[in-house]
């Protein structure tokens, strides 16, 4: 199985399995002298991990990540930096009836086609766990940002819950914490839990839309045709597990849109340029406008649900499934702190290239 990395100078590749002895992340061209240790990469891997509530699966796993190279008395050195999550709750005997059987909205039946064998223990590689090694990867990422670009701030939360919506009237930041669905509506939350419950007990799911916007990201990251951030950062979304669908800014609401109230009308202020407003999300011709920037991506429901469903065995034999196991009613849940690693990686990346490029901005306005 090819191409398991990502970033061009700021470059991951994550390995192992669901089920496995451990995951990791293998992070190759991350700067020397960066302050960082395992506890400051836990914090971002703590959000994530499952079993903090009845909203997500009840595995029970420390994600306790361990770093094994590239980092001396508490900075990196330069060389590459090798992250390790073990494994420690599997239950793989939970899996054992489907190792015939392909289950619906799952690789399984992809991974068969294309490779001829697969791991049915959770999944193996397309199993959403290996989203822990992005989380990792992303705390050093966000290391070297605290670093380089201090100013960037990157905050990810839920906008929406199958059909029911954020009110962005009562959009709050501080609240994205204070709840178990990353929500800045402490209203929503509360409609959120009663509707995910009810659905949890029923061995249903429901899909989400996350959103995750990076404050303080200087103007001039990207390039204009194959090496737009819009691209890089649609990719890097789009990886994500069961993500299938990424809009920037305005996204698909563009096309509705005239001309006349998508532009973002330009002004002098005291320190540069302001726009009267952000529809293009931060990028324009794929480099970072110093706005803020906004990226959105859509989860799908988990495909892991009590519900019998129709299939076929690997003899072509049809047949019914139900996917027994411990997983997540809502999978967009975990997915926010995992939107937030990928546009931490993305943005260091490209501030690393721009940095190589140009060192810094050569055009100046007034």
């Amino acid at each position: 199985m090819s191409i398991n990395s990502f970033g061009h100078l700021f470059r991951v590749t994550t390995w192992g399995e669901s089920h496995g002895p451990a995951l990791g992340a293998t992070v190759d061209g991350c700067p020397p002298g960066v302050p960082v240790d395992e506890a400051a990469l836990q914090v971002w891997l703590d959000k994530r991990k499952p079993g903090q509530n009845k909203y997500t699966t009840q595995r029970r796993e420390p994600d306790q990540v361990k770093i094994l190279s590239g980092v001396f008395e508490g900075q990196t050195t330069g060389t590459p930096v090798q992250l390790m999550i073990e494994n420690t709750d599997q239950r793989s005997k939970d899996y054992s009836e489907i190792s015939e059987k392909f289950r619906p909205g799952h690789a399984d039946i992809t991974y068969w086609q294309k490779y001829g064998i697969r791991d049915y223990r959770g999944g193996g590689r397309s199993s959403a766990r290996e989203t822990a090694a992005r989380v990792a990867a992303g705390g050093l990422a966000r290391a070297a940002l605290a670093e380089f670009a201090p100013e960037i701030e990157i905050t990810g939360y839920m906008t929406r819950m199958g059909a029911q919506e954020i009110d962005r009237t009562r959009f709050d930041r501080d609240e994205i914490g204070r709840n178990p669905f990353w929500v800045p509506d402490a209203k929503t939350a509360e409609n959120w839990a009663d509707y995910l419950d009810g659905l949890r007990k029923s061995g249903n799911s429901v899909g989400a839309i996350i959103e995750v916007s990076a404050r303080g990201v200087p103007a001039g990251l990207g390039a204009p045709v194959y090496g737009k951030l819009d691209t890089d950062l649609a990719a890097a979304m789009m990886s994500i597990n069961a993500v299938k669908g990424v809009e920037i800014g305005e996204g698909m609401s563009a096309a509705m849109l005239t001309g006349e109230a998508n532009a973002d009308e330009i002004s002098m202020g005291p320190d540069g340029p302001v726009y009267s407003s952000n529809h293009a999300g931060g990028i324009l011709g794929g480099i970072s406008t110093g706005q803020e920037i906004i990226v959105r991506f859509a989860v799908k429901p988990t495909s892991s649900i009590l519900t019998p469903r129709k299939t076929i065995t690997k003899a072509g034999e049809e047949t019914e499934i139900v996917t027994k196991g411990r997983h997540d009613p809502c999978v967009g849940i975990r997915a926010v702190p995992v939107g937030e690693a990928m546009m931490a990686c993305t943005l260091l990346d490209h501030l690393l290239l721009h940095r190589g490029q140009v060192g810094q901005n050569r055009g100046q306005i007034g």
